[in-house]
């Protein structure tokens, strides 16, 4: 089944508006994130799309059947959606199979002990049924959740930062056994995430939001490759800011043009100010006898694992340094100090108007 949320607006008396007219539908087996910065509305949609705020205006549909306007409302147990919170909720006093068993109640008896294994399978804790949250680690807690969550098969699964609290290197390997889980049970997903890089590993489509508006729709490869705004290419990802100029429908500046294709019209005529933002990745490194190049002087060369990150500094044009940071693969050595060349790469170089001050 699908769920729709159609022009759903929320306000908190001391908070004001935190949801402005949004509109979205996640599909039946779609991985939707929910991307954004603290209080952009995020965790609010959630707890009205599980019936934990009443709506106060617009309409949310799930199969086409109404679950939410104002003044009808489902209650959270009778609308098939589960739900995995930020601290996992858990019973200390339960065993991990009766956490899972607890959203199994309206279950036949005989099916429900049936049900239980087959959600902890699932996330592979099945040897864990006997044990006590306390005794489970981070990982394993939100494990025991989704499984909870699953167990009664709802029709929409919601996380909100269900990995938040791990530590990084965990975190990496329960989204990697989430994500299986999660296109396994074939149903839609809504997840809230604040971290760029989680929402684009999970989510088949990210909507990210902004002051209780979607900023930008779209999958991964659209938001990072091709953002509608400023907001949403520093959101998704670190970028060199260069200053640049409109001359001959190309944005001009201090290390190569950016072609502006259907946004000219959208940037002032020319000679206009405007900022070009260059992804680390799209800045070229090379010899200082590179044809076309910039020169550049290296600031400071670090190794971070998959990729080595590289600051350089290099002339703006009007008697200044541009600092400018490049990602090279893993093994370039380079000291403080060494000439080298720099070279844009335009497909990640993204041209707005100046930032207001």
């Amino acid at each position: 089944m699908s769920i729709v949320f159609a022009d759903v607006r929320h306000r908190y008396p001391e908070r004001g508006e935190v949801l402005r007219g949004l509109d979205l539908t996640v599909g039946q087996g779609e991985i939707l994130c929910l991307l954004g910065p603290s209080g952009c509305g995020k965790t609010t949609l959630l707890r009205l799309a599980a019936g934990l705020e009443p709506l106060q205006h617009g309409r949310i549909t799930l199969g086409g059947a109404v679950i939410a306007e104002p003044g009808r409302e489902v209650p959270p147990e009778g609308r098939g959606i589960g739900y995995v919170f930020q601290d996992y909720a858990l019973f200390p006093h339960l065993s991990v199979a009766d956490n899972v068993a607890f959203g199994l109640r309206r279950v036949p008896r005989g099916e429900r002990k049936w049900r239980i294994m087959d959600a902890l399978a699932r996330v592979g804790l099945e040897a864990y049924a006997t044990a006590w949250p306390y005794m489970l680690s981070g990982g394993q807690q939100q494990r025991v959740a989704l499984a909870r969550a699953l167990a009664p098969r709802p029709a929409v699964l919601l996380l909100d930062e269900a990995f938040a609290s791990l530590d990084a290197r965990l975190r990496e390997q329960v989204r990697d056994d989430t994500l299986h889980v999660l296109q396994g049970a074939g149903i839609a997903t809504l997840i809230v995430t604040h971290d760029a890089e989680e929402a684009m590993f999970m989510g088949d489509r990210i909507a990210l939001m902004n002051a209780g508006r979607i900023e930008q729709l779209g999958t991964p490869a659209d938001l990072y490759l091709d953002p509608a705004s400023r907001f949403v290419a520093t959101f998704l990802g670190e970028v060199n800011r260069l200053p640049g100029r409109l001359r001959g429908g190309r944005a001009e500046t201090a290390i190569g043009p950016v072609a502006l294709g259907n946004r000219v019209g959208l940037l002032g005529g020319e000679g206009a100010a405007v900022e070009v933002l260059l992804r680390p990745e799209g800045l070229r490194v090379g010899p200082t006898d590179t044809v076309g190049a910039t020169p550049a002087e290296v600031e400071a060369c670090r190794l971070l694992g998959a990729t080595t990150l590289v600051h350089l500094a290099v002339a703006d044009g009007v008697g200044g340094l541009l600092h400018l940071h490049a990602r090279l693969p893993p093994g370039t050595i380079l000291s403080r100090g060494d000439q080298v060349s720099v070279k844009m790469d335009p497909e990640r170089a993204f041209v707005f108007p100046p930032e207001a001050t």
